[in-house]
């Protein structure tokens, strides 16, 4: 174990010089990019995600976007091609910017801009922005340049909605209010056009033919009585010739009044003397009407037998009576009959009048539930203008760093190092793995079965020693001072080494 342990370490000294120019070639490679990359600056700032103000039981925000999706939102809002072209011109991102194309322009912007969203169930909602430069101001600038477009995006978002919200439920107030005006003609309409079978007018009409009914009746029998009078007056006079005591019923106005005038003064002489005025003044009157009723005697019996007359008189004024009447019977009927034609119509109109008000009703419902959202979204929108809503607020403003934050040398050194002392293992590993030599009593022995008395090294000359340490210290020297001038002179001359990663990463990738 001891002796092939020993091989192993012969064979490593032996091939030395391969693993010294790799590992000094990666090494310096590495030491030589982590000295000429630039360095980088990261500017950062946070942001919170604040709850409304004001308790949504008092008066609710319109604008309901969660707090996650508000911050999606202004994220893909903030890295449109427009805005991160504008930051960059602005804030002069890239100085030689002059023959790079918008493309590559918005990929760097883009590249370098970081965001992360931290939030959870009852947890608060935060937001980083972080952007990397070559220059810690730039940086800085960007970073506050994006938390300006954040803030302006959030309040823009959130009024322009609370202003569309109250916009739209103007519109619709408006559009029912109308809606409520014709529905409300219509029905003032059709209840003018019928007016005389509208359902609320239904029991007065009832009443009212109830009255018009016992009114018709009432005409009916009084026309019966008087025919009956006229009659009986008929058969008095042609069998006693005699009328008889004429009655109140058959007397004139005149004649009525000057019995009640002389009923009067009979009872005023009964307590008062005749000189009383009182009793004159009745005298007077009642003298007055006896002229009055003879004359109207008079012309009305000119001549011949005055009980004749009489009965003419009265029959006439039966006659006169019962034709009134009849006349008055006829405008009952009349007006009966189209209080039957109004009852029967009711149901109709009863129908039809309540499709229109349901259709009415159904109007002012939405209308009221309208004219309530529009109070809501009326103060919705006093909230987002007054910044009493959901808002963003910043915790954490980008400043200026001090020190970059990568590349980190010492970690790309110490990696290159790593990297090239096992290149070099491996190539030495490599090339004994390929050398089927042998160099070994124990390779003698194997190959043909012989086992040697004792072996004999491979010895150099002094000459042969001289030439190859020269050889070795040769190529040594041009790997640690070749490689640091050829990458220096690339990068400053050529094209940034970090510019030439990222083409080979993107080219390894689109590869992949």
């Amino acid at each position: 174990m001891k002796a092939t342990i020993k091989f192993y370490i012969a064979i490593f000294l032996r091939r030395l010089h391969y693993f010294l120019a790799i590992f000094g070639l990666v090494t310096l490679a590495a030491v030589t990019v982590a000295r000429v990359m630039p360095p980088v600056y990261v500017s950062e700032a946070r942001l919170l995600v604040e709850s409304a103000q004001i308790p949504e039981q008092l008066a609710a925000a319109t604008v309901n976007t969660a707090a996650s999706e508000q911050l999606q939102i202004i994220e893909q809002r903030l890295l449109t091609r427009g805005n991160l072209l504008d930051i960059a011109r602005r804030m002069k991102v890239f100085p030689d910017s002059g023959g790079r194309t918008a493309d590559s322009i918005v990929k760097d912007m883009r590249e370098m801009t970081t965001m992360r969203r931290q939030s959870g169930r009852g947890q608060a909602t935060f937001m980083t922005i972080a952007f990397e430069s070559e220059f810690p101001r730039v940086a800085a600038n960007v970073v506050n340049e994006y938390v300006t477009l954040v803030l302006k995006d959030n309040i823009e978002i959130r009024t322009d909605r609370a202003g569309e919200t109250l916009e739209f439920f103007e519109q619709d107030v408006e559009r029912l209010s109308l809606d409520l005006a014709k529905q409300s003609a219509k029905i003032v309409e059709y209840k003018n056009a019928n007016s005389d079978a509208l359902p609320e007018t239904l029991e007065y009409r009832l009443n009212q033919q109830g009255r018009q009914s016992e009114r018709l009746t009432s005409i009916e029998r009084e026309v019966s009585f008087l025919r009956e009078q006229k009659v009986r007056l008929k058969q008095i006079f042609e069998a006693t010739g005699r009328l008889g005591p004429i009655s109140r019923a058959n007397q004139s106005p005149e004649q009525l009044q000057l019995t009640g005038l002389q009923d009067q003064l009979q009872n005023a002489l009964a307590i008062l003397s005749p000189e009383n005025p009182k009793v004159k003044l009745l005298e007077t009157q009642i003298q007055a009407l006896e002229a009055v009723v003879k004359s109207q005697t008079t012309s009305a019996v000119p001549n011949g037998n005055p009980e004749a007359s009489i009965l003419d008189i009265q029959l006439a004024e039966i006659d006169l009576r019962i034709e009134n009447l009849e006349g008055q019977a006829r405008l009952v009927s009349d007006e009966l009959a189209l209080l039957d034609q109004s009852l029967e119509r009711t149901s109709q109109v009863s129908i039809s009048l309540g499709s229109l008000q349901r259709d009415y009703e159904n109007v002012q419902k939405q209308y009221n539930i309208a004219i309530d959202r529009l109070a809501k979204a009326a103060t919705g929108e006093r909230i987002e203008l007054l910044s009493k809503g959901q808002r963003i607020l910043i915790l954490d403003a980008a400043t200026v760093p001090s020190s970059p934050t990568k590349p980190n040398r010492t970690a790309i050194s110490v990696a290159g190092a790593a990297l090239g002392a096992g290149l070099g293992l491996g190539l030495i590993v490599l090339l004994e793995f390929m050398n089927a030599a042998v160099r070994r009593p124990a390779d003698i022995v194997r190959a043909l079965g012989v086992t040697p008395i004792a072996t004999i090294p491979y010895i150099r000359t002094p000459m042969e020693l001289v030439v190859r340490r020269a050889v070795f210290l040769g190529l040594f020297l041009a790997i640690a001072v070749g490689i640091p001038a050829i990458l220096f002179s690339v990068h400053t001359y050529y094209l940034p080494l970090d510019l030439i990663f990222d083409r080979l990463a993107e080219k390894v990738g689109a590869a992949l």
